[in-house]
């Protein structure tokens, strides 16, 4: 009787476990067919860094232009543009501009133009907890890597109830490096330059033009 109702309980909690995972698969397939129904996406964030042990605690905003797999970042004072070939990284600082033929496509690193679909594999997920935040219920889904060389223990995915869009991107990591990503305003469909994407070097003729190809 008792080894009956250890079966039970095991199955029950299985079958539990696995209703929670549809939950997060589905609630992941819909942030991610209202990402592809926009034409374009305008973000400004938060982004910070923090581990205890090395005493790091950093703090940065920035500001994104997605369209498809092309990009505008401009992030801690450095500008990178991605037109679909080419990738421009523009430091002010250094009056450097540096060109490479990297496809960010191929990349494993979570990049702008993948930053709100990044979770569409590679991961393990599992509903998590509500949040309220301001009075928007963000509902979290634990990522877990599939690889085993990946540097993060874990990726807390926020996403808003009510328009199933992606409110923050919390990143634990091995070491004890927490980096958190929030999204303080999201703008879709934004009347955008045809040039918006193009790196035009007669912008800045005394920079340093450092070709990696």
């Amino acid at each position: 009787m008792k080894k009956i109702f250890s079966i039970a309980i095991v199955l029950l909690v299985t079958l539990s476990a696995t209703a929670q995972d549809k939950k997060a698969k589905d609630l992941l397939d819909q942030v991610t067919a209202k990402i592809k129904s926009y034409d374009n996406i305008t973000i400004d964030f938060k982004y910070t860094l923090n581990n205890s042990k090395e005493n790091i605690n950093k703090e940065s905003k920035g500001n994104v232009i997605i369209q498809d797999n092309k990009y505008v970042l401009n992030f801690m004072g450095v500008t990178k543009i991605y037109d679909g070939k080419k990738s421009y990284t523009i430091v002010p600082e250094d009056e450097e501009v540096t060109i490479s033929s990297l496809n960010d496509a191929d990349d494993k690193a979570i990049t702008p133009s993948k930053m709100l679909t990044f979770f569409s594999s590679g991961y393990k997920y599992s509903w998590d907890i509500l949040q309220d935040v301001k009075g928007r219920k963000i509902q979290y889904i634990k990522l877990v890597p599939t690889n085993a060389k990946d540097q993060r223990k874990e990726v807390l995915l926020g996403i808003d109830s009510q328009t199933k869009n992606i409110f923050n991107v919390i990143e634990m990591g091995k070491n004890g490096t927490r980096t958190t990503l929030t999204v303080n305003s999201f703008k879709t469909n934004q009347p955008l330059s045809k040039n918006q994407f193009t790196f035009a070097a007669s912008k800045y003729p005394n920079y340093y033009i450092n070709k990696l190809d």
